[in-house]
């Protein structure tokens, strides 16, 4: 399974990195590597905390990431390890779960983690995260012994394991119990984790500057994805915030940058021909069409099944995205890269039908009559614009009138919680753990998703004994998703991003892992 897909690298260069980083994992004291040095990371975007029990940004979990840990971890096939537990033990028919923590942890303060750090950290998690308000109901963390805590859940919940080792967005992380008692206003302003890399200094609108952790307290087992033996290979990690897309590209190119994040779709032609930077190509969004099924023509089951039958998604991808090594054409509703635990192949031939003259016939049939219909777009991110340009021209060849209507950002995601506003809009959402989290099945988000069927589905789902039989349910999820339609799928959309060739390889789980890799001479 792709789980983190390198495109365009200089297979020579390659095999010299990799071979570099597994030595680097063992030793600090390799000749080849410039040990002690900086790792620069160019960033599209600066966070607006780093509060990872609040913050959904991705900005926030990928440096983030690096300052704290959770009791468990998604390995590089998305399984769950342990991380700060040792082991846990589900018990009263998956009501409960107790985890045994490991010993002699210590956070970056000093101090040594025990069971009232978690506690405090997982409780406040469970009642700030909107990841925890979607999958446990009435939880709460509570003391056995200083090394053992339960969660105690009132009812089954399948995917809670799961739930606590994503990292895409307000991670499950442990901090000091002294740190959270003295947060004012819900507001967290000491960064203090378990890492390998300890918070140094925020400058705003410039950088976020991350040390190594000289007392961190690795796992022994052998580095997979986000599990196992993690170690800061160099001194000093800086993620810099470079709005501009030019200057992180020549940036990376002069060697003013270690990594840059969000490469131009349109500029990789330009990196491939240098031999001192590598590509990488990494799962990161996925594009979806939200349909107002609250007002309008496509609260019309028909009207949803005209559109989904007369567009070509491979056409808006490609304008989108240009080169397929950008995106993947992933029919069912998780990210390609999770097929390690979600996969179906329900709704594969509905995938990309493109019959438009069946189109016309059901927007026929659902009363559709020369109105103009709203595409409510924004060029904040320039390839939803494009991608609803495309649209509205499909939409013109199924003879329907459609006009795009553009708005930044901010004024964009206001708007479209208004079913007045708009008819069809498009969204980037990020992947979640797991599939009853997905944004579009809840009735208060845009779109308004109102279906009974689904939420019987979701309460088998959730009650389900243990992740093996949620899994199973997937199908039925995928079933419902094909045909109520709730949204359009056009596909999942690759991240691109670049480093000099004197970096070690990066491995890619819910983003970038900084941890043991190296920067050689």
């Amino acid at each position: 399974m792709r789980v983190s897909k390198m495109v365009w690298m200089v297979c020579i260069l390659s095999i010299i990195a990799l071979v570099a980083g597994c030595k680097s994992t063992n030793t600090n004291s390799s000749t080849d590597l410039d040990m002690g040095k900086e790792l620069i990371v160019a960033y599209p975007s600066q966070p607006p905390s780093l509060d990872t029990h609040t913050n959904t940004t991705t900005a926030t979990s990928n440096i983030g990431k690096n300052i704290f840990e959770s009791l468990v971890a998604m390995d590089s096939n998305y399984g769950v390890q342990p991380m700060l537990a040792d082991s846990w033990e589900v018990k009263e028919d998956g009501r409960v779960i107790e985890f045994k923590l490991r010993k002699g942890v210590k956070f970056h303060n000093g101090e040594t983690m025990t069971s009232k750090d978690v506690v405090a950290s997982m409780n406040r998690w469970l009642e700030n995260s909107s990841s925890a308000e979607e999958t446990f109901d009435d939880a709460s963390f509570s003391e056995i012994d200083d090394h053992t805590v339960k969660l105690e859940m009132s009812q089954p919940t399948s995917t809670a394991l799961v739930v606590l080792a994503y990292s895409g967005g307000e991670l499950a992380s442990i901090m000091p119990a002294s740190v959270i008692e003295n947060i004012k206003g819900d507001k967290l302003t000491e960064f203090i984790g378990t890492g390998p890399f300890q918070f140094e200094s925020w400058q705003q609108d410039q950088q976020i500057h991350l040390k190594k952790f000289k007392n961190y307290s690795s796992r022994e087992e052998a580095a997979d994805g986000l599990s196992g033996k993690k170690e800061a290979l160099v001194d000093d990690l800086y993620f810099k915030f470079v709005a501009d897309s030019s200057t992180r590209l020549a940036g990376i190119q002069s060697g003013e940058y270690d990594v840059a994040h969000s490469i131009p779709y349109d500029s990789t032609d330009q990196l491939k021909s240098n031999p001192n930077v590598k590509l990488y190509s990494s799962p990161n969004t996925i594009l979806n069409i939200y349909l107002n099924k609250k007002k309008g023509l496509f609260s019309d089951l028909t009207a949803r099944k005209a559109l989904a039958t007369g567009i070509n998604k491979e056409a808006i991808l490609k304008a989108s995205f240009g080169d397929s090594e950008n995106y993947e054409k992933t029919h069912h509703m998780m990210m390609y890269h999770q097929e390690g635990q979600w996969s179906s192949d329900i709704g594969k031939k509905e995938y990309n039908i493109h019959d438009v003259e069946k189109a016309k016939e059901l927007f026929k049939k659902a009363g559709y009559n020369g109105e103009t219909l709203k595409i409510m777009a924004t060029r904040d991110y320039e390839y939803v614009y494009s991608s609803a340009v495309v649209l509205q021209e499909q939409l013109n060849q199924m003879g329907i009138n459609a006009e795009v209507e553009v708005y930044d950002w901010p004024t964009f995601v206001d708007k479209r919680d208004d079913p007045d506003n708009y008819d069809i809009t498009i969204i980037p959402n990020t992947a979640k753990p797991e599939p009853s989290s997905l944004a579009f099945m809840r009735s208060d988000f845009t779109g308004w998703t109102d279906s009974e069927e689904l939420n019987a589905i979701l309460e088998e789902f959730r009650r389900a004994p243990s992740l093996e039989d949620a899994q199973k349910k997937y199908n039925d999820l995928q079933a419902w998703f094909i045909d109520y339609i709730p949204i359009i799928k056009i596909g999942d959309v690759n991240s691109i991003y670049a480093s000099r060739d004197n970096i070690s390889e990066i491995e890619y789980v819910d983003g970038a892992i900084y941890w043991n890799v190296t920067k050689s001479k």
